[in-house]
């Protein structure tokens, strides 16, 4: 089928957000699980609440246009989770795979970040002022998850470089 409006792309955008938070939500306890630092065992399962309401936030959008937040597979969070679930499975040291587990996080948070950013625009530019609102508020949110993961990071990452 041909794309021939920017309603239709933002619709299709959103649910591409759709299912990569759908995704993010079963690889957020998993993390969690893999993480030795209480400091990051709570950010995976704040933000595990978090997503929870961001998507929430989705619905209410889908149901404001009337669409169906069903659609496609976000295969770029796809394909980040699945690093993640690599690393996951490696022989490391706690304060390396704790680390690492911040690397993979702050990636996803920064794809979050670019997608949300893009689906507010187009928010903007086709009048829908509700969406603009909650989509902001989603991206405020993945902002404040990344600034608390670098945080957890500035003492994780010297741990880890002491390690071995």
């Amino acid at each position: 089928m041909k794309m021939e409006s920017l309603k239709e792309l933002f619709v299709e955008e959103l649910q591409d957000l759709y299912s990569a938070e759908t995704q993010i939500t079963k690889a957020l306890p998993k993390m969690a699980k893999a993480a030795t630092s209480p400091a990051l065992k709570d950010a995976f399962e704040s933000h595990l609440e978090e997503t929870r309401e961001q998507i929430k936030r989705l619905d209410q959008i889908f149901e404001s246009l009337g669409e169906n937040s069903k659609g496609k597979t976000c295969e770029g969070m796809k394909g980040l989770l699945k690093e993640g679930d690599e690393l996951m499975k490696e022989d490391a040291d706690p304060e390396v795979m704790d680390a690492g587990l911040i690397a993979a996080a702050q990636r996803v948070e920064h794809y979050e970040m670019a997608g949300y950013g893009t689906v507010r625009t187009y928010a903007e530019l086709l009048g829908e002022d509700d969406a603009v609102s909650l989509l902001e508020t989603t991206l405020k949110e993945e902002k404040a998850a990344d600034s608390k993961l670098s945080k957890v990071a500035n003492k994780i990452n010297v741990q880890a470089n002491k390690a071995a």
